[in-house]
This record gives C-alpha cells, structure tokens and sequence, in this order.
C-alpha cells in the first residue's frame, strides 16, 4: 500500500477539495503546497500542488508521493507514469451543478464562462473517453464517488473509501469533514448522474 500513489481526481468543481479534506483526515498525508489559498468558493482550501499540472514535462517528483496522496484534475490523469501504481478516488457530480458552480466562480473573478451545452457536450466525451481508458490500466484502481451521495450519507460513503484503502483510514474523522452547508449549488432533482 506504501508504493502506491492516491490521487483524488475528477471534473472542476466535482468536489475534489471535499474528497482531499476527508483523506487528510482519515489518516492519509496529503501533498499541497498552499499556493492557491481558501475563499469563498472552496472556504476550507483547494489541496492543489502546482506541479501536478506539469508532471507531463517533468516528472521527477513523482516518486516522492508514493504513499501519500495529491489532487488531479482529469484531464491530466493521461500524463501519469506506467511506471507507479495508483489509487484513484474519481469524484462525479451533476453537470448542471459542476457548471452552476463554475460559472459562479468565474463571475466573481471577472471572467466569462463558455455556453453551458458546449461544456457538458466536451466534458461528457472527455468522461466517456477516460473511462474507458481507465478500466485498461493495470496500474491504476479506481473508486467512483457521487458527490451527492457524499453530502447526504457521509458516514455510509467514508465506509466505501475506507474499504477501498483496506480498512486503514479512520471513518468518523472522515465522516465529520463533510459540511453540508457548504453544498451550495444544488439541482432540484439529483436523480440523474453525469
């Protein structure tokens, strides 16, 4: 378990930093350099490491994650090395919800955000694609968690993660990250899954 890297992965805005908090809690040490800090999109932190978005240039620092575990967005999830051995916590959430999010986000910073269609039409072939990649890597064992679920159960859904780490990382810590006043953008009806 030591020699295997733990990402936490997923769309923007899909509640990665949320996934990251529970880890960091449960017992499992989290790489961040705090470069990007708390506000009032993510009020706890964003957990991001800044070399993460290069590691198709340089990889160096790769090894010295093994057994500890660091956020990546999905589209870099290509980028990683056959040569280590991953354990993947993918986050999924409503796209209307991921892009409601978004947009908020990009509004406050001054920015414009794409038509939502577009969007969801490039992040579905973007998840179908990577899906299918996923289950053809050997070296990459994969945990899907609905946001949804997580925000509703979070004892029941930190019991999943934690069976999917062998048992190792302590539940209630987990369990007691989750603030479900911080599940702001919400769709109506949550039926369905992105």
């Amino acid at each position: 378990m030591n020699s295997e890297i733990t990402i936490v992965s997923g769309l923007p805005r899909s509640g990665t930093s949320l996934m990251m908090q529970m880890l960091a809690q449960g017992g499992v040490e989290v790489v961040t350099d705090n470069i990007r800090t708390s506000d009032i999109d993510n009020p706890r932190g964003y957990y991001e490491f800044e070399q993460v978005k290069k590691l198709k240039e340089d990889a160096s620092w790769l090894p010295e994650t093994r057994g500890k575990g660091f956020k990546m967005v999905s589209q870099l999830l290509y980028d990683l090395p056959p040569s280590e051995t991953y354990r993947i916590v993918f986050m999924r959430r409503e796209f209307e919800e991921m892009l409601a999010s978004q947009e908020k986000m990009l509004e406050r910073l001054g920015r414009p955000a794409a038509p939502r269609d577009e969007i969801q039409r490039a992040f579905t072939a973007h998840l179908d694609r990577l899906f299918a990649w996923l289950k053809e890597q050997p070296n990459m064992n994969v945990l899907f968690v609905r946001y949804q679920d997580l925000v509703a159960n979070p004892r029941e859904q930190a019991g999943q993660v934690n069976a999917f780490f062998g048992g190792r990382l302590d539940v209630d810590k987990m369990a007691a990250a989750v603030d479900p006043s911080l599940y702001r953008n919400r769709k109506a009806d949550d039926a369905t899954n992105p």
